[in-house]
């Protein structure tokens, strides 16, 4: 198949998916809540100071965005499991990477617009002072963002088939996410700190570096996947 013809496919499956979830509305609603409601728990558990607040800011917005994400990538293949339209998608002639191209780039516009809505109750809640590298911020959330919903859609395919993945999901994902989350919390809390240290551009470059691995090994991996 041509390059078009890939991408018309891609394109269609992204596209379905932002339209069923456009119009069901309780998805993204749900997520949202959960990463809003997050931050105001870990907002109690550190008590009033202000200081205090502002330095688990980041750790505190990467782990309420990988919990509401979780929910996001169970729900990537539900509607055509529930259909019985996977294994129809499956036998469409062409390569099976579209497939998981076209859920991926559903999941992160999912994603991002939830990371617009806890970005801001954060800095609401945790009274974060946006710095002056803003840019440099925007883009380690950007790659984070990217990292988690790179191997969230992969592993959402190889629990798919089983019947927890909604407890298998998060045991096969939060392992693999864990030099994500390190190098975007690291990242994050040095630049919102002045990046005193100048550290921030190292974490980057990881981060950087584990999106392009494991998103060009999902691709490739991901038509073995989806059969198991």
């Amino acid at each position: 198949m041509t390059w078009n013809e890939d991408w018309g496919r891609i394109s269609a499956i992204a596209r379905k998916d932002l339209i069923t979830e456009r119009r069901s509305k309780a998805g993204f609603n749900s997520v949202a809540a959960l990463g809003v409601t997050m931050l105001v728990l870990f907002g109690f558990a550190f008590g009033p100071d202000a200081q205090a607040l502002r330095d688990a800011a980041a750790g505190a917005l990467w782990l309420a965005i990988l919990f509401a994400g979780v929910l996001a990538f169970n729900r990537s293949y539900q509607v055509e499991l529930e259909s019985g339209a996977l294994d129809e998608l499956l036998q469409y002639p062409g390569a099976r990477w579209t497939i998981y191209a076209g859920k991926l780039i559903s999941n992160l516009i999912f994603v991002s617009l939830m990371l617009a809505i806890v970005v801001a109750a954060g800095i609401v809640l945790f009274q974060i002072h946006i710095p002056s590298a803003w840019p440099m911020l925007l883009v380690t959330l950007l790659l984070g963002i990217v990292g988690l919903v790179t191997l969230g859609t992969f592993y959402a395919a190889m629990a798919s088939r089983t019947r927890a993945r909604e407890v298998l999901l998060p045991l096969l994902l939060f392992p693999m996410l864990v030099p994500v989350l390190l190098a975007a919390m690291s990242a994050s809390k040095a630049l919102l700190g002045g990046d005193l240290m100048h550290e921030a551009s190292a974490w980057i470059r990881l981060l950087l570096g584990y999106d392009v691995i494991f998103l060009v090994a999902a691709l490739f991996a991901f038509e073995h996947v989806i059969e198991v």
